[in-house]
């Protein structure tokens, strides 16, 4: 098993009990909003770009070139203009992660979420409102703002408040809501493309209704402990701990987290001690993850949905229409990825959906590699069948593997001393390949041709030996006890510092670890003193 890349963790696996309490679930589904309008924003795009309307008024030499079809059907919407469109949105999230992650560490996760949802609400009104291609983009930079700030703290925040063994489940409570928002807004799109002038300034403003819920949301939630004791905040932190396990026997926990914290306050810039060779691990984990994420190709199909299928020949009904099954799928299948991630572990769907990825878009390059050719610029009904349920299929896979685990393992796997900044770091990379894909999509459809689908294919090859190789399983392993991971990795372990170079604070860590039969001792050794 790829000289032991397959972990047993069993001693690693700490649970401190507590109950599944309804506050928690309560305050997760709230965090969690921030996926609805971060999906909303992927999904709304697309149709709003293929609205002949919109084009009419930001882009008319676009819906001038897929009227006269002076060109071949895959470079219909070929324009780095209407590609900015959409690609703005993320150029300008990759910016604000690095504030955010400051914010977050500095003022916490809430205050964070509060932010994000200010932009989001100020990006909904100039987008709405746009009377020229300027404002536009201002609401497109106001939303990617939010987008930065949901993405840098909302995981932060599902793990920390999260009982271990429903970490995985909640945390991807955040990509099930981006699922939503994506079929949201492809069933919003589906009707106002039929109102006529103004169908699209619809489309952009109902992101309202999910900003507004977070920007709500956040007012009503409670910190998590472990930025509450990050900052000082003693016995708030015990309290809230205390309320969200459902509990008054913390003790176990608490001392942890008091312990990281002493930690993270003697790491002066998280930034530059990210780069230590002891979290080389992580920061290569969480790198690589969102880097293959976005090159699967499936930002690709979800910004450009409908226009990819009227590109294949599909009319305007149809291919809105289209999309909204495709979106349906994608929540569909993230619900299975919440009842198995915690069962099954993190690495059995990936090496699964690999599979499952890579066979669709082989054969959906084959359908329009015979289908669109000498000139041709629609699909046969069977062949447009075809390819419909191949990006079915390929969306299952993804919404139950890449999705939501390429933003769940970053979350858990850094140290709290580093964690913003990892976090910060994973966004970032995240957001920088989402903008190349937004921006190179429809000007590589439109020189690849049916190749893209294959180039994206090369790229499922590539990532699924880096999972087989290098991603250790994390499953019920605890935030603090993620070191044990990588001691035992086959790879991972010439990393980990030696035991006799390990600081004061991660032996008491350590200790609490290996002595769950008798607490009360090793808290009588441990010096509290912060």
């Amino acid at each position: 098993m790829a000289g032991g890349a397959t972990l047993a963790v069993e001693s690693a696996t700490k649970d401190h009990g507590g109950k599944f309490t309804g506050y928690v679930f309560l305050c997760c589904v709230l965090a969690a909003s921030g996926g609805l309008v971060f999906g909303y924003d992927i999904g709304i795009s697309g149709g709003v770009t293929s609205m002949d309307d919109f084009l009419a008024k930001f882009f008319p030499t676009v819906l001038e070139n897929k009227r006269r079809a002076t060109q071949s059907a895959y470079c219909k919407y070929d324009s780095q203009g209407l590609q900015a469109f959409t690609s703005s949105l993320y150029l300008a999230g990759l910016v604000a992660t690095f504030v955010a992650s400051y914010v977050t560490s500095t003022f916490g996760r809430r205050p964070s979420m509060r932010l994000a949802g200010i932009f989001f609400v100020t990006g909904v009104i100039f987008n709405a409102a746009a009377a020229n291609l300027t404002m536009l983009i201002i609401g497109r930079i106001m939303l990617g703002c939010g987008v930065g700030f949901a993405n840098q703290a909302v995981p932060l925040y599902l793990s920390e408040i999260a009982p271990v063994r429903f970490r995985g489940g909640l945390n991807i409570l955040f990509q099930l809501d981006v699922t939503i928002g994506i079929l949201f807004a492809n069933l919003v799109n589906y009707g106002t493309q039929k109102i006529h002038p103004w169908g699209w300034r619809l489309s952009l403003g109902l992101a309202g209704i999910p900003a507004g819920l977070l920007a709500l949301g956040s007012l009503l939630l409670c910190e998590t402990p472990n930025s509450l004791i990050e900052r000082g905040h003693l016995e708030r932190g015990k309290a809230v701990l205390k309320k969200i396990r459902g509990t008054e026997n913390v003790e176990l926990e608490y001392t942890q987290l008091l312990e990281a914290s002493r930690a993270a306050k003697q790491i002066k810039d998280p930034f530059k001690n990210i780069m230590k060779r002891e979290y080389r691990p992580q920061l290569t984990i969480a790198i690589f993850l969102q880097f293959f994420q976005q090159f699967t190709g499936i930002n690709a199909v979800m910004f450009y949905a409908p226009v990819l299928f009227q590109t294949l020949g599909f009319k305007n009904d149809a291919s809105l229409f289209s999309a909204v099954i495709t979106g349906a799928v994608n929540v569909l299948s993230t619900i299975v990825s919440i009842v198995t991630v915690d069962r099954f572990g993190r690495r059995v769907l990936f090496l699964e959906a690999s599979l499952q990825m890579m066979i669709p878009q082989v054969v959906i390059a084959i359908l329009l590699g015979t289908g669109l050719h000498n000139g041709s610029d629609k699909l046969a009904h069977g062949s447009a069948t075809g390819v419909v349920l191949m990006i079915c299929l390929f969306v299952a896979a993804f919404a139950w593997s890449w999705g939501p685990l390429a933003w769940l393992i970053p979350s858990e796997i850094f140290p709290l001393e580093i964690r913003s900044a990892g976090q910060s770091i994973a966004v970032s990379t995240n957001l920088l390949f989402t903008f190349v894909i937004a921006q190179s999509f429809l000007s590589m459809l439109c020189h690849f041709r049916y190749g893209i689908f294959l180039f994206f294919a090369g790229f499922v090859v590539i990532m699924t030996i880096f999972v087989y190789l290098l991603v250790p399983e994390t499953k019920g392993v605890a935030i603090d006890d993620m070191v044990n991971v990588w001691r035992r990795h086959w790879f991972w372990r010439r990393f980990v510092v030696d035991s006799d170079a390990v600081p004061a604070w991660r032996e008491s860590s350590n200790k609490i670890s290996a002595a769950d039969q008798q607490p009360d001792e090793v808290l009588d050794e441990l010096d509290l003193s912060l």
